[in-house]
């Protein structure tokens, strides 16, 4: 039974929570009474801080998952009562049940034989004692997933553990159906109740136990049976426990067919047909050179492709402000590719492959020097949880970074083998 106790501030009245299901409302008042308390209120539901922790966890488990472009908030219906409303693009509603059914508790327990031959379970870790937790990995004796503890809980924790007998290495047998008639001493991980793993304790980690030098860098593996539980510990370690079971009795869920976005689709083609058609008649209209013009559209269109790559591979959602990222992007994708074509055409003819280079060197500067004061500019975007505006500066960031990097060097050789002669190109 998980309890919350918060007091009033300046009052003696306070809110007793109770997140279990098999308590009645005369029992809970009952306890309650027993203790010298005068219950004025007992009902089903939670409080404003624990449903705002719920929303908090909620949103850590979907950016922690597959479903991170997903959103959690609370709504009221007419009838008074409170829900946790989640969205998730392209998911259905058994995915998100699945991940939200179990509260995800991690519990690390020493189980080990008392004096009278009796096993006890002692908890030695919970879930707020893991200061770092690293990615979930296959290893050849099985999946783990790495963990830091706390300086203060791993002093703890290794004082436990050296009472308990695991100063120096222990071998386990572990009877999942009937745990007391198991052997040996275990270290047993639980995962909502269920154990996902038990074993014993190595040699080189009982004498960093018994030495005391464990506390000095308390870093360990929690193995599971596979990799999936593995990365199911991982996310619960990552986003912490749900502060209460969640209801689905009277859960709804609502699916928006793809009809309005296959018409969204048919209408940003268009438009992006018209604006290609539009910047290309002014690009011939400024340099009256097939030559240049192409290859620079070409160009352009290549980049709004490879970041529309990187928004597909990390499932992003497109929204209105991914949107104005990829305008961002493209706008200043354009002037950069005409910064290098004014300044390598614009200065007279280019006779040999060092004055191309020349040119193209300095304008690329120039380039860079934009690029860099733009990523700087967004990077405060990125990690202020600002909603929409981190999905605009994510976007125009990575578009930045690909004109840079790839397609303004690309452009830059086809330039350079369309203008100059062949000799020339096979001198350099």
């Amino acid at each position: 039974i998980d309890v919350r106790v918060a007091a009033a501030p300046g009052s003696d009245a306070g809110t007793v929570e109770v997140f279990v299901r098999n308590v009645t409302h005369d029992e809970l008042r009952s306890v309650l009474e027993a203790q010298g308390y005068q219950p004025s209120t007992v009902r089903d539901g939670v409080t404003q801080q624990t449903r705002d922790e719920m929303v908090r966890v909620i949103g850590d488990k979907l950016s922690q998952s597959a479903l991170d472009s997903g959103s959690v908030s609370t709504i009221r219906s007419t009838g008074g009562q409170q829900f946790i409303s989640i969205t998730a693009p392209d998911r259905d509603r058994e995915e998100l049940r699945s991940l939200l059914d179990e509260r995800g508790v991690v519990r690390v327990y020493a189980f080990y034989p008392a004096d009278n031959g009796t096993y006890v379970r002692q908890q030695v870790l919970e879930q707020g004692d893991f200061a770092r937790i690293s990615p979930a990995e296959q290893q050849e004796t099985g999946a783990v997933v790495p963990v830091t503890l706390y300086e203060d809980i791993a002093e703890r924790y290794q004082e436990d553990m050296v009472q308990y007998g695991f100063g120096q290495r222990r071998t386990c047998n572990y009877d999942r159906e009937n745990p007391q008639q198991s052997s040996g001493r275990c270290l047993v991980v639980e995962l909502n109740d269920e154990v996902v793993f038990a074993g014993g304790v190595q040699q080189g980690l009982a004498e960093l136990y018994d030495s005391g030098e464990f506390a000095e860098d308390p870093v360990f593996q929690m193995e599971t049976r596979n990799i999936s539980e593995a990365r199911e510990l991982e996310i619960s370690l990552r986003a912490g426990r749900l502060p209460a079971p969640l209801n689905f009795e009277e859960d709804r869920s609502t699916t928006l067919e793809p009809a309005l976005a296959q018409q969204f689709k048919l209408n940003s083609l268009i438009v992006g047909v018209l604006a290609v058609f539009a910047v290309s008649g002014m690009v011939y209209l400024r340099y009256r050179n097939p030559r240049v013009a192409l290859p620079m559209i070409l160009t352009a269109m290549s980049e709004v492709l490879i970041l529309l790559g990187f928004v597909a591979s990390v499932q992003y959602a497109l929204n209105l402000s991914h949107i104005a990222g990829f305008i961002a992007v493209i706008g200043t994708g354009v002037d950069d590719l005409i910064i290098i074509a004014d300044e390598i055409l614009q200065q007279g003819e280019v006779a040999t492959g060092r004055v191309f280079q020349n040119r193209f060197r300095k304008a690329f500067w120039v380039i860079g020097a934009a690029a860099a004061t733009t990523i700087l500019a967004m990077s405060p975007l990125t990690v202020l949880g600002l909603g929409d505006l981190s999905g605009f500066a994510i976007v125009t960031i990575v578009g930045v970074l690909v004109g840079v990097l790839i397609t303004r060097p690309a452009y830059g050789d086809i330039l350079r083998n369309l203008i100059l002669r062949q000799e020339e190109r096979d001198r350099d």
